[in-house]
């Protein structure tokens, strides 16, 4: 139960039909902790589709629609007894920022999939909508959800690496080493359909969680970047790699490297992040451990679950140490958090401050912006200062402009 309403709190999913990976996902995470239940759904573009999701969820027949405005409508309409508190926003990128506008202008609360839309323009009147209504928007950045993540935010917070220096950020995949797009594979087609992903393929999927996972530990802000992007496999026109220099302002320094064609990767998100005093290392393939440097004394090997850790730390935490922590309950602690806002929202009390701990629609405009600067300095081959970033640029700079800049890199690199 929602410790606020003393119940489930209602919500309904947009997308995760049959066969989608990532609308699992956010069912078992909303589910984990018991605060959540699935009520509607608009599971697919096509109504079979949706229908035979619902029914495999058991849900209400006259609550599975064929498309997101007819169930915004009906559901707006349903009595405050049975209507969704919240929406669940899991369809490929184009649809996040207007399905988010049907629920946020029916009162609707929204958990959405990263990135939040497809140009900063959209990003900024989505951001507009959210102050307006006053509603909660999570994003579902997952990976903030590790409570070793927060441990690592808590030390470079309380100053235990002294003024931060170079921050190193990686995440390789290989999932994407063949022309799975050109096979009919559902992920792969629409993540390489520019009409569907947006301007950015690997970046906007893969990339925006470095550019997330970072500004949440260490607070940084980037003030400029250099990049370069490149089609590497053959056949290919939108990117599957990417490697970015970056300036951080008060003078720290990063590298990003995020690629889909790293053969025989899993999901090897990786952090390192170095001060004047200390520096830490965390990898998302073993999540439970937090690794602190110092140039003094052995490396010490902090462990999830432990009474030591902060208060966020032990905040996110389900299970002692020693028993695996992971995925989907760093998912939950998204779903988790964000519903007790929701819920305190509509009880009109207070939310626990550790509730408040989630991406929120400023940092959905703040990744869709690292997209745009990336793809402007990739295309300029020059460094490119996210301040200069407009939104009358819809996020991007002429569209033929970086296919040809990611192709030229493409092919100087298979020479």
């Amino acid at each position: 139960m929602n410790p606020h309403l003393g119940r489930k709190l209602r919500y309904g999913m947009v997308g995760g039909g049959p066969g989608a990976f990532i609308g699992a996902v956010h069912r078992m995470a909303a589910a984990l902790d018991g605060e959540w239940e699935l009520a509607a759904g608009a599971f697919a573009s096509q109504p079979e589709r949706s229908r035979e999701q619902g029914r495999a969820l058991g849900l209400d027949t006259r609550r599975v629609y064929g498309s997101f405005p007819e169930m915004a409508e009906a559901e707006a309409a349903l009595g405050e007894d049975r209507r969704i508190d919240a929406v669940s926003i899991v369809t490929p990128n184009h649809l996040h920022r207007p399905v988010a506008l049907a629920f946020l202008e029916r009162g609707v609360h929204v958990v959405c999939d990263k990135p939040m839309t497809r140009s900063v323009a959209g990003a900024e009147a989505l951001c507009c909508e959210v102050e307006r209504t006053g509603l909660t928007f999570a994003l579902t950045h997952n990976y903030t959800g590790y409570p070793m993540v927060k441990e690592a935010r808590h030390l470079v917070r309380t100053g235990r690496l002294g003024a931060l220096r170079k921050v190193v950020a990686e995440y390789p995949q290989g999932w994407l080493s063949t022309r799975l797009e050109a096979e009919g594979h559902k992920q792969a087609s629409w993540r390489q359909d520019p009409a569907q992903a947006g301007p950015a393929s690997a970046l906007g999927d893969i990339g925006t969680h470095l550019d997330n996972l970072v500004r949440y530990v260490t607070g940084l802000e980037i003030e400029a970047v250099f990049a370069e992007l490149a089609s590497l496999v053959p056949g290919r026109t939108m990117e599957d790699d990417a490697g970015i220099l970056v300036r951080f302002a008060g003078g720290a320094r990063g590298v990003y490297h995020a690629s889909q064609v790293s053969a025989g990767e899993e999901n090897g998100l990786a952090l390192r992040v170095y001060g004047e005093r200390a520096g830490l290392v965390w990898r998302q393939e073993d999540p439970n451990v937090l690794e602190l440097l110092s140039p003094d004394a052995p490396r010490q090997r902090l462990t999830r679950g432990s009474g030591y850790l902060c208060a966020a730390a032990g905040h996110a935490t389900r299970l002692p140490p020693g028993h695996p922590e992971g995925f989907i309950e760093a998912f939950a602690n998204i779903y988790r958090s964000a519903g007790r806002v929701i819920g305190a929202r509509i009880a009109g009390a207070e939310p626990d401050p550790l509730d408040r701990d989630f991406p929120d629609h400023s940092d959905g405009l703040g990744g869709v912006r690292f997209i745009a600067g990336v793809l402007d300095a990739a295309a300029r081959a020059g460094w490119v200062s996210l301040a200069d970033i407009e939104a009358a640029d819809g996020g991007a700079r002429e569209p033929a402009r970086r296919a040809a800049s990611i192709r030229n890199t493409a092919a100087g690199a298979r020479q």
